[in-house]
């Protein structure tokens, strides 16, 4: 005996649209929350430090920038703010020797003269160069 069913058969499937829309979903949160890389366009080395205590040095030369731009070597004025003179006196006070060069500027004084004492330290060659700062009240 056969017996024949009144319910039609089904063609079972799989609706593809929810699925392509959770696709979508997860690659839009991927792109959102996704961080580039961003790098720059120029390429530059940045200085290091140490955080270990370096010994005091007793011999240094100190040059000082006063609010006016005259120069003082070890506390003595020069006689001209002219990079020439600048230069004799550090190569007289230096004598040979490479020994560390601290510069304190005085806030009001003119960038040029820094920039000077900077450019004649340069041209000596030295490399135990450091300039004095304060730290600001709060």
């Amino acid at each position: 005996m056969k017996f024949i069913s009144t319910t039609p058969v089904e063609e079972v499937s799989i609706n593809l649209t929810p699925l392509i829309d959770v696709v979508f979903l997860l690659l839009i949160f991927f792109m959102v929350s996704t961080t580039f890389d961003t790098t720059s366009q120029l390429k530059i080395t940045l200085p290091e430090a140490s955080d270990r205590q370096t010994t005091k040095v007793s011999e240094k030369l100190s040059i000082v920038i006063d609010s006016e731009g005259r120069f003082y070597l070890n506390s003595r004025e020069l006689s001209s703010n002219k990079s020439a003179a600048l230069m004799a006196a550090v190569e007289r006070a230096l004598n040979g020797a490479d020994i560390p060069i601290v510069i304190q500027s005085d806030a009001a004084s003119p960038v040029q003269s820094l920039v000077t004492a900077m450019d004649v330290i340069g041209k000596l060659g030295l490399s135990q160069v450091s300039i004095a700062t304060t730290r600001p009240l709060e």
